[in-house]
């Protein structure tokens, strides 16, 4: 293989990995977000705790 060939092979997989990590980081920053609103989320949907700490620990229920 001539210098030429191989400069070219070895410059378009540079190209190849640079797109591949900004692929990658596109990949992180979204999984990020997607993290941050999920304990957003979670830290919304917690309702009231019940009253009293015995309360709402058995149902009675007739057979």
């Amino acid at each position: 293989m001539d210098v030429a060939a191989m400069s070219v092979a070895m410059s378009n997989q540079q190209v190849r990995s640079e797109a591949q990590m900004a692929v990658m980081d596109n990949v992180k920053h979204v999984a990020e977000q997607q993290g941050a609103q999920l304990v957003e989320m979670l830290n919304q949907s917690q309702g009231p705790s019940a009253p009293h700490p015995s309360l709402g620990n058995a149902v009675d229920m007739k057979v």
